[in-house]
């Protein structure tokens, strides 16, 4: 099903072939920077199988392991609903419903394991208004800043969201094997973005093609991204990602950088300090740190995100590479 008002990208695109490993994302991640606070919801769609992962995660400063964070839960093999994209509500109690084609949507979720009288113990109820028009990486994947308001409800205490975000989309054939990242043969890779205003941010989408030993400083280049300063909007043309600091029991970033040229010949430059973290697959071959994270950029202090993401087999080689027991 389409509804005849929305955009295409706001719906399941039909599958191009009969592979299994057809993949449909959308993903919406919202913080709450004054606690150290993040969420992401994540639906993992197989169209060609029926079915659909669907995680809901919510971490602070506190922990960065999923049986220890806030609330974390990734229910798999969950059905498609015969429901179109933009406004669907899958098992786990997760729904989406766009109310203005590539600019509004409405994120909701109830925990489905709720016991006894006491209510469920975490229930989102937020709603994303773009920022900025989406950036397109060739003709299936796109990202796109938002502010998000609303509010999250966990284990009785409601939490005020009203701040800067990200959402993403993609879809294509998203293998579940092999030892680079997303099916390419980058190692590794970072997913970086910052929004201090709707005139104002940066994202910079990473990959790390060489090995450690022949670029030892060098965390990724960047192949996708864009700068916004002073309203002027531009896509990234060329920029890299590296990492000053990791810790040293986790292997996560600490201290990051960033640099970016963008089509206009503007250049930018932000250093980033983790505020906190979650370790998690994402999906079966995306091993992923996820940070809070706050960038010094022109001059400002902003918040955003720094992921640090790894395919499975090079999560393992790395962890083991860079943690001390």
């Amino acid at each position: 099903m389409t509804s005849a008002t929305s955009h295409p990208d706001d719906e399941f695109h039909p599958p191009t072939s009969d592979s299994p490993w057809w993949t449909e994302t959308c993903w919406f991640t919202f913080t709450v920077p004054e606690r150290k606070l993040s969420g992401q919801c994540y639906p993992f769609f197989r169209p060609n199988l029926g079915v659909t992962s669907a995680a809901v995660y919510l971490w602070d400063d506190s922990a960065s392991r999923p049986e220890q964070v806030l609330y974390a839960k990734n229910f798999w093999h969950l059905p498609i609903p015969d429901q179109p994209l933009s406004d669907i509500a899958l098992a786990n109690g997760l729904s989406y419903r766009c109310t203005d084609s590539l600019q509004r949507y409405e994120i909701r979720y109830t925990d489905p394991d709720t016991e006894g009288a006491e209510g469920p113990e975490i229930e989102l109820d937020l709603q994303f208004d773009a920022v900025a028009r989406p950036n397109y990486l060739g003709e299936s994947h796109l990202d796109q800043p938002g502010r998000y308001t609303g509010t999250i409800m966990l284990r009785g205490e409601t939490i005020e969201v009203d701040s800067f975000g990200f959402r993403d989309r993609s879809w294509g054939v998203r293998g579940q094997f092999g030892q680079g990242l997303g099916g390419s043969p980058a190692i590794r890779g970072g997913y970086t973005y910052a929004t201090a205003s709707a005139d104002h941010g940066f994202h910079i989408l990473t990959m790390k093609f060489a090995s450690d030993a022949e670029e030892p400083d060098n965390d990724g280049i960047a192949i996708h991204g864009y700068l916004v300063r002073d309203g002027e909007w531009s896509k990234l043309t060329d920029g890299w990602r590296r990492v000053l600091r990791r810790d040293p029991a986790t292997g996560c970033p600490d201290e990051v950088m960033v640099h970016g040229t963008d089509e206009s010949g503007r250049t930018f430059e932000a250093t980033g300090t983790t505020l906190n973290r979650i370790g998690v697959h994402l999906n079966p071959n995306l091993f992923t740190w996820n940070c809070l994270t706050r960038w010094d950029f022109d001059g400002l202090e902003v918040h955003g995100e720094d992921h640090d993401n790894h395919s499975a087999p090079a999560a393992t080689r790395h962890m083991r590479a860079t943690t001390q027991p």
